[in-house]
């Protein structure tokens, strides 16, 4: 039924993971043919990139296709790497009878220039989901817009704005493997981290959590009242999730603990237990 579809339609539309200056061919990296199906069969093919899919020869384009095959899926080349440079010759036994690239902008130059131009090296891979702990727990819906995971907490602010898409660089514990394995070892941490400073300068971030950052500041900027408060608070906590290990409900902990529990903390703090294991004192 599928198949009839495909050889019934006028237009077929794809994207591109890359576009090639050199000799105007556009690429798709697949590991199913439903891509070379749309672009193939129908009598006119549209391709829609946006700009940082531009890359300038076909030598820089074979190098690209390793790193995003294996960084992806764990293969050298993925199953279908498919080139379309034009519309059907003559001579060609199938192909589309028109060809049309559209190359989108949709924000991306004004990110050229500024702290946020590295995120334009992204070649869609994958790898900082596959690795980020934040993304295995909430999945891809979570984010709300095109582009999840790390990469989409940066270029989503960026193409939409901060005011919209601000809050997505929160989904960070800032462990880094995001930049580790990224194969265009892009700085994603840092990024995400100016992100989050714009959301505070503006006000954006809830006055929950503007407050609250106040009010733990207050304390950090003095250790010994922060020991002695973080040490009562947690001992409070132990006692309270005692005999069950967890929190089913938690003031001010709403959001999280009406989808899950939240587990109780140790009895003692991390620099308590730094002091008792090595003697210590900081």
């Amino acid at each position: 039924m599928l198949r009839a579809k495909f050889l019934a339609a006028d237009v077929g539309i794809t994207g591109a993971n890359f576009l090639i200056a050199e000799t105007r061919t556009s690429v798709i990296v697949t590991n199913e043919g439903n891509g070379d199906l749309t672009q193939i069969l129908p009598r006119t093919h549209i391709v829609i990139a946006s700009i940082e899919k531009i890359v300038a020869t076909l030598e820089d384009a074979a190098q690209l296709f390793r790193v995003l095959s294996r960084s992806a899926t764990g293969q050298d080349m993925s199953v279908y790497t498919t080139f379309s440079t034009g519309p059907r010759r003559p001579d060609d036994p199938d192909g589309p009878t028109e060809y049309h690239v559209v190359i989108l902008d949709n924000g991306r130059s004004s990110m050229l220039g500024g702290e946020f131009e590295d995120m334009l090296r992204c070649i869609r891979c994958g790898a900082c989901m596959n690795h980020c702990p934040i993304y295995q727990a909430v999945g891809g819906h979570a984010y709300g817009w095109v582009y999840p995971g790390p990469m989409g907490a940066v270029l989503t602010p960026s193409l939409i704005g901060v005011a919209e898409g601000g809050q997505l660089p929160n989904a960070s514990t800032f462990c880094g493997r995001c930049e580790e394995v990224c194969p265009v070892r892009i700085p994603l941490p840092r990024m995400m981290r100016h992100w989050r400073e714009r959301e505070f300068e503006r006000g954006l971030s809830p006055a929950p959590v503007r407050y609250g950052l106040g009010f733990w500041a207050f304390f950090a900027r003095r250790p010994a009242l922060y020991r002695l408060a973080t040490a009562a608070f947690v001992k409070a906590l132990n006692l309270a999730g005692r005999g069950r290990g967890r929190f089913s409900s938690l003031p001010l902990a709403g959001g999280w603990t009406k989808y899950r529990d939240l587990a109780a903390p140790e009895k003692a703090t991390f620099q308590g237990l730094w002091r008792a294991k090595s003697g210590a004192v900081k």
